[in-house]
């Protein structure tokens, strides 16, 4: 009996060994064969089965033969390819032929690709120069540096943009005109830029980010010759550094 099944089972395992050596090499010897060969390889394991079998009665070669089939079919189907090389075996790949480099999802059919949206930074903060003058309301009393009500709202207004992270620092900058002495002007000048410093911190903006410097009546922006001329050069600059 351990005779017969040895004589059954030489024949199997040398149509193994033929099968798998045949599936792992493509006739063109550049890529294994896939599953597609398999009635091939049945015809094959046939084949060599029958003649095997053969070998021991007419009735062995039919078994042999029928076995061998089955057997042959079986291993090329097991030993799946992957003939374009994408990574997917043929035997799961519906879309066979992918060119070389593409990516591809798990049915081997190349994944969809999405238009990059370009992200666009925020726009840089720019630094500001803001210019408070007579021009328009009367920004201090009389040869003073008291605000007039005027100017206070029009600080509370400005408060409001010196606010955020990206502040780094406010310098108020004081002006006078000519008329006086240039050693009061240049005093005068100090004080009032003190005093919109002053009310800024009162609104809410950082008194380390706060600084302050007079220049008098040596920086005129217009004719003192005139009152109109005279009402552009008492003014306060407020310069923000972001």
């Amino acid at each position: 009996m351990s005779n017969r099944i040895l004589r059954v089972a030489a024949p199997l395992l040398l149509v193994s060994s033929i099968l798998s050596g045949c599936a792992s090499t493509s006739s063109s010897g550049d890529a294994v064969l896939n599953q597609g060969n398999w009635p091939l390889c049945s015809l094959i394991g046939g084949l060599a089965g029958g003649g095997l079998g053969s070998i021991e009665s007419s009735a062995w070669a039919a078994g042999g033969a029928a076995l061998g089939a089955i057997a042959g079919g079986l291993i090329c189907y097991a030993q799946d390819g992957d003939e374009d090389s994408d990574g997917v075996f043929d035997r799961r790949d519906t879309c066979p032929n992918t060119p070389s480099g593409k990516t591809v999802g798990v049915n081997g059919c190349p994944a969809p690709s999405y238009p990059q949206v370009a992200q666009s930074a925020p726009p840089a903060a720019q630094d500001e120069v803001i210019v408070l003058s007579d021009q328009g309301e009367v920004l201090f009393a009389f040869d003073s540096a008291e605000l007039t009500p005027a100017a206070q709202s029009a600080l509370a207004e400005v408060a409001g943009r010196l606010s955020g992270a990206s502040m780094v620092s406010v310098k108020v900058v004081g002006h006078t005109d000519s008329v006086g002495s240039e050693d009061y002007n240049q005093r005068l000048s100090e004080r009032r830029a003190k005093s919109v410093a002053g009310y800024l911190a009162s609104q809410g903006v950082p008194r380390d980010k706060l600084s302050t410097e007079g220049f008098g009546e040596s920086q005129p922006v217009a004719d003192n010759g005139s009152e109109e001329g005279r009402a552009k050069n008492r003014r306060v600059e407020i310069h923000v550094d972001r």
